[in-house]
């Protein structure tokens, strides 16, 4: 077969230009466009085949349950602030110089005298077997294959001690207060037990997020499935979690209960950013839970420079929400930011592929990072 190319008439090209700014005016339109341009009709053939981490999201949706689904993308009431998070990227941009040595490029970095091969984490998220049937296990496998930190979640289907071991180095354990000091106490002995020299307090939950799109399936407010909690295991009484009284002085109730780094996550004010200083937490992350605990409207990169300018280098300063492009992380990186963690991305990946595909999406977001 033989294909004639041919220039087109000026009405003929001014016709299809007329078209393609109507295509492109429509959102809709225009993600069909960009899948057909993708992939043809056919979705992703294999975690090799993706692009970049937005790819695994539209496999992810047709391989997950519409509940599960709209549990891992929802937020708290109308989620302008999972929209905050986004856009407040958008808001930024990147003065690039010229003429610089970019032959050799270092993007490791030391937390709490750790080296890491990289300043991208995987930041906590729970229940993954609802996503993948390896869960955790699959995640810190690529974790690990990949050099990247992990922090688990208290409230994961694996034991932080399974998770441990199939990471096979150090992972941090993200911590939720308990009214029950002594369910706290057996969270702070697994994950000791487990190797963790990192505790991740998070400080935005006194009351769980008005999350609408997981009542509309009845997976809010506590209800849905039960399901294993491996590290409630052995603990002779409900696992309550949540604590409405937490003030300050749970941090130190906790510095006497363990000699682990404890950072505070949920961090979005210059004014607690100080007063992390002042009661001697070992660093924060700024974060909001992923839009999903309150309607700010206000994006974590935006609250970056105060807090920043708030710590003045004395502890670290980790940030999540919203990071999608290695661009994001550079520009989170160049405001002062010691490291990121990444949360939907890499579930996109663990939904679509298990292990291979929370590794792709770290291979992605480090390659164009670099």
């Amino acid at each position: 077969m033989s294909h004639h190319l041919s220039w087109p008439s000026d009405d003929t090209a001014s016709d299809r230009r007329r078209f393609m700014q109507l295509m492109l005016a429509s959102p809709i339109a225009a993600s069909l466009w960009q899948s057909h341009v993708a992939f043809g009709e056919e979705a992703l053939p294999s975690a090799d085949d993706a692009r970049n981490v937005f790819d695994f999201h539209d496999v992810a949706q047709e391989k997950l349950s519409p509940a599960i689904y709209d549990f891992i993308m929802g937020g708290a009431d109308d989620e302008k602030t999972i929209a905050a998070n986004r856009t407040a990227f958008d808001k930024v941009q990147i003065r690039a110089r010229r003429l610089i040595d970019v032959s050799n490029i270092d993007t490791s970095i030391t937390l709490f005298g750790t080296p890491m091969a990289t300043p991208i984490l995987i930041a906590p998220i729970g229940g993954q077997v609802q996503v993948h049937e390896q869960g955790e296990l699959a995640t810190a496998r690529a974790a690990y294959t990949r050099k990247h930190t992990m922090i688990a979640s208290t409230v994961t289907n694996h034991s932080i001690g399974e998770i441990a071991e199939a990471h096979t180095a150090p992972v941090w354990f993200q911590l939720y207060a308990s009214s029950n000091r002594d369910l706290v106490r057996h969270l702070l002995r697994n994950a000791k037990e487990a190797g963790c020299e990192t505790i991740a307090l998070t400080v935005d939950s006194a009351a769980l997020g008005n999350r609408e799109r997981q009542m509309a399936f009845g997976t809010g407010r506590g209800s849905g499935p039960r399901q294993r909690l491996g590290n409630f295991e052995g603990f002779p009484g409900p696992p309550i979690i949540g604590d409405p009284s937490l003030t300050w002085d749970f941090i130190k109730w906790l510095r006497d209960e363990t000699d682990a780094n404890i950072l505070l996550k949920g961090i979005v004010t210059h004014e607690d950013a100080s007063l992390c200083v002042t009661h001697g937490v070992d660093g924060l992350i700024i974060s909001n839970h992923g839009g999903r605990q309150e309607e700010s409207h206000r994006g974590t990169l935006e609250a970056l420079p105060e807090i920043i300018a708030a710590v003045d280098g004395k502890v670290p300063v980790l940030i999540d929400g919203g990071f999608r492009r290695g661009t994001d992380i550079f520009k989170a990186l160049a405001m002062g930011a010691s490291a990121i963690c990444i949360g939907r991305p890499y579930i996109w990946g663990l939904a679509s592929f298990g292990e291979d595909g929370v590794a792709k999406v770290l291979d992605l977001l480090r390659a164009e990072l670099v």
